[in-house]
């Protein structure tokens, strides 16, 4: 009998917002998870799906408003360009740590064995195709389907 003692044997990984810091956050522990040879699913839902549009997944922005990690008040977060400039900024920080752009950050995690899934009710109800999404897309999913994808002793489900 296989005992099982607690260790993590799956990652799911729900992304349900396209800001850059989310995106960059779900993918990288998407990608440690395999580096550490645990199974890693994507779930992307509602804005997540950005993250997997071929017009969208390029053009994410840094979250100024609401996002108490900013330092900055509301009001100024909301000013015209604080978003670009934030996004621009944020964007030069990666680029000298080496970090890949969304697009080829997927293709490293879709080489290393991560499952990318779409939402259904997301798909439909922003009325995009499969052929809007990420081209190596490995399918698009029911809430239920995604947790069936969880079954199994030592699932982890991780919502960001």
């Amino acid at each position: 009998m296989n005992e099982y003692n607690g260790e993590i044997r799956k990652m799911m990984i729900i992304l349900s917002k396209a800001s850059i810091e989310n995106v960059y956050a779900a993918f990288v522990l998407a990608n440690g998870a395999r580096m550490e040879g645990i199974e890693a699913e994507m779930f992307f839902t509602f804005f997540g799906l950005e993250a997997l549009h071929n017009k969208k997944m390029e053009h994410l922005h840094v979250a100024t408003v609401g996002n108490p990690a900013m330092h900055m008040p509301t009001m100024i977060g909301g000013l015209p360009g604080m978003e670009a400039f934030a996004t621009y900024m944020m964007k030069k920080e990666m680029e000298k740590l080496d970090m890949p752009g969304v697009h080829e950050f997927i293709d490293i995690l879709k080489a290393s064995g991560v499952k990318l899934w779409a939402c259904k009710l997301a798909m439909d109800m922003f009325h995009f195709t499969k052929e809007d999404m990420y081209p190596d897309l490995d399918g698009v999913l029911t809430v239920g389907d995604f947790y069936k994808q969880a079954q199994g002793l030592g699932t982890h489900m991780l919502f960001i």
